[in-house]
């Protein structure tokens, strides 16, 4: 079905659509500086990338057991609240960085605990926006629109992992706690001036007809297996395709610095600089450099996503990318020297558009269920703290070219779910 005449957004949601898109920016930025964290941590407390997956593991634990309770939060209080909630969570933690000269030895375990509450109020911004965003148009089009506000999560990706490889790398003694404090004033402010901003909130009846009116309190049971979620199969494929991707991306973008300079394609860059330009880089920032690039890709791939699925279906974009990501993937386990970190820049391309896309087939057709289906897919990031982890061990055992077979895997059941769902749309027609 072509989608080209109908407007991505719908009317009078204009603004409610860039505050919330301004909201992808600030998770995308959060979580492109764990990222350098990883291999700054393992530089900085002599520790193995699985210790230092642990970085990537508590943030993204607290995605998983936090995302319940947000969406129960918003239901009963809205998505205004349920927002502010996350910003006072994530802003407050990260203003708390300013006690970690009290921790001395310590500090590794303090900072862990700091980022799993900001890993707190992340979930409670994306349960709150993921969802929302899908409403603020023609169902037709939720997958372009959503596919749209990601793309800023890829712009403060970009940012994140060049600003946090600039100061990590290329500053003289950094301390971390610096930019974080920053960061927390920043997001308070916003706190307060966001509680004063008023959002539509939306019902969801089974028919997806939308008001606006306070959202439902209904929590009658989500696994009935006549009306509920049960009665849904492909939801709970969609689920477990979502935990496969977050497996996938998180992982990757955890050790991609350490992929980068222990293939010495980093120090092969950093030669032609110095070459070039005279200027001495260390490895790791160059590497940063690199990840960065990938993340602009990234986002590159999202506009380009959100436009193409205005004209083609979102099923066959996705298979499309899944198609890529299991071939770049091979290529970088094959180890073909440029050929193959060619191929680990192009992954970021080809799963640009994947999370937002199977969040928005996973909820398609679920009517009144759409609120706390998404609470559940949110769970999924619990995906990236055990493939972060996983990837860690299987590149501490042999190599981090060997641990890119967890990615692989992971790629090959989102391909094998894009194909189901193809299949599935076929037999309806």
């Amino acid at each position: 079905m072509k989608h080209d005449k109908q407007s991505l957004v719908g009317k009078d949601y204009g603004l409610p659509f860039v505050l919330i898109t301004f909201f992808f920016f600030l998770w995308g930025f959060a979580r492109a500086i764990l990222d350098v964290l990883n291999p700054f941590f393992q530089e900085t407390f002599q520790i193995s990338k699985t210790q230092a997956s642990l970085i990537q593991f508590v943030t993204f634990m607290a995605y998983f057991l936090m995302a319940i309770p947000a969406g129960i939060l918003i239901r009963k209080y809205g998505t205004r609240n349920g927002v502010v909630t996350g910003l006072i969570l994530f802003g407050g933690a990260a203003f708390s960085f300013v006690l970690s000269v009290f921790f001395g030895e310590y500090i590794f375990w303090f900072y862990l605990m700091l980022l799993f509450v900001i890993g707190c109020g992340l979930a409670c911004l994306e349960v709150a926006a993921n969802p929302y965003v899908t409403l603020l148009g023609e169902p037709e089009t939720a997958a372009s629109r959503i596919n749209r506000a990601q793309s800023f999560n890829g712009l403060g990706c970009i940012f994140g992992a060049l600003l946090g490889g600039a100061y990590c790398f290329s500053v003289d003694q950094p301390n971390i706690s610096i930019p974080y404090i920053c960061i927390g004033v920043f997001v308070l402010l916003i706190a307060i001036l966001f509680s004063r901003v008023k959002l539509p909130e939306f019902v969801i009846e089974e028919k997806h007809a939308t008001s606006r009116m306070p959202a439902s309190k209904d929590d009658s049971s989500m696994f009935n297996s006549k009306n509920g979620l049960l009665s849904h199969p492909l939801f709970f494929f969609g689920l477990f395709a979502l935990f496969c991707y977050e497996v996938a991306e998180i992982a990757i973008a955890s050790f991609y610095i350490n992929y980068a300079t222990e293939n010495q394609m980093a120090q092969w860059i950093g030669s032609f600089i110095t070459d070039v330009f005279d200027v001495s880089l260390n490895p790791h920032f160059v590497a940063s450099v690199v990840l960065s690039m990938g993340l602009f890709l990234f986002m590159c791939g999202r506009f380009a996503g959100s436009s193409i699925m205005r004209f083609i279906r979102a099923e066959k974009v996705l298979l499309v990318c899944a198609t890529g990501t299991v071939m770049m993937t091979a290529l970088v386990l094959m180890d073909i020297h440029i050929v193959s970190f060619v191929a680990s820049i192009l992954i970021f391309v080809f799963e640009s558009i994947m999370f937002p896309t199977i969040f928005a087939l996973s909820i398609r057709g679920l009517g009144s269920l759409t609120q706390k289906a998404s609470a559940i897919l949110m769970m999924t990031p619990i995906g990236g703290a055990i493939g972060t982890v996983l990837m860690g061990m299987a590149a501490d055992h042999r190599d981090m070219r060997f641990s890119f077979y967890v990615p692989l895997i992971a790629f090959i059941v989102i391909l094998i779910y894009t194909l189901v769902i193809l299949r599935k749309r076929h037999t309806v027609r």
